[in-house]
């Protein structure tokens, strides 16, 4: 079976696929691709079902060689893709041939990548998905150097389209598009949800973006309560954007839990949790409630 093997990781290198969903109810969290736009891309470039497991990347770095010809596709933050040391093209099909390595650069703009494979990563699947949960831990564990990833069998037609363009806009204040939340009525100033500018905090990971205010500020983002424990818990839906009692929101991505206990005051689209995931540390976004 023709497999690629990972010569270097960068920061953080997982497989990823559209991750476990239906199992909530037992406590497992979905996971899966933090900017499923960007997984569902790939594979479709390279002839996979969408749902195919492929390598998330996380601020580059990552360098893998194949021992026999394969179709690849990286899409994702905008990186230079290098193919044994020369560029080639972003959100473009890929022929690798047996011995060929792979490279990427750190991002000019963005966060994560996805590095498709026609045939799809072949690792064991848990409950239905080969997606690495860093939370639950279910799941292949992080890729390390030497691991080796086996090739599926190529399932479906050949790729329609060899490339795909990509998303050049990237404003200085990102919007991210939510609807009101379920606790929506507990904010202190509901019609400043979607005016006020907000910070990407370096301790923001694949569970959530954490958020601290562009102007340094401590307004209260809730009303005052006399009881301050927590809320009995609640499902947390995929985007939704916790306040917690530091009142730091926090938009949940691919690995977050499945229930929790504090105030969900906004729900972000699909669209936007695939941009949120793309988002560095130093971001600056802003909530436009529809």
């Amino acid at each position: 079976m023709t497999a690629v093997t990972v010569l270097a990781t960068g920061p953080l290198a997982t497989v990823q696929d559209l991750g476990r969903p239906g199992f909530a109810h037992l406590g497992v969290p979905t996971s899966g691709g933090a900017d499923r736009g960007a997984l569902t891309l790939a594979n479709r470039l390279v002839g996979n079902d969408e749902s195919a497991a492929t390598i998330e990347t996380t601020l580059g770095g990552l360098r893998i060689c194949t021992d026999g010809d394969v179709l690849v596709a990286v899409t994702g933050a905008d990186t230079e893709v290098l193919h044994n040391g020369t560029p080639a093209g972003l959100a473009a099909a890929l022929v690798l041939r047996a011995g060929d390595e792979l490279a990427l650069a750190p991002p000019t703009w963005g966060l994560r990548n996805y590095v498709a494979v026609r045939g799809g990563i072949d690792v064991d699947p848990v409950l239905g998905s080969r997606s690495t949960d860093s939370l639950s831990g279910l799941g292949p564990s992080a890729l390390t150097v030497g691991t080796r990833l086996p090739v599926g069998d190529a399932a479906g037609d050949w790729p329609p389209t060899s490339s795909a363009p990509p998303n050049s806009a990237h404003p200085r204040v990102v919007a991210l598009e939510c609807h009101r939340g379920p606790r929506a009525d507990q904010l202190a100033a509901p019609e400043t949800l979607g005016e006020d500018i907000w910070v990407v905090g370096a301790d923001s990971n694949r569970v959530g973006v954490r958020l601290d205010r562009a102007d340094g500020s401590s307004v209260p983002l809730l009303l005052h309560r006399d009881d301050v424990d927590e809320l009995r818990s609640e499902g947390i839906a995929h985007g939704s954007v916790q306040v917690p009692p530091s009142g730091r929101p926090v938009i949940f991505l691919a690995d977050h839990p499945v229930t929790g206990g504090y105030p969900v005051v906004a729900v972000l689209t699909a669209a936007a949790v695939d941009l949120a995931a793309q988002l560095v540390p130093g971001s600056k976004i802003r909530f436009r409630v529809r």
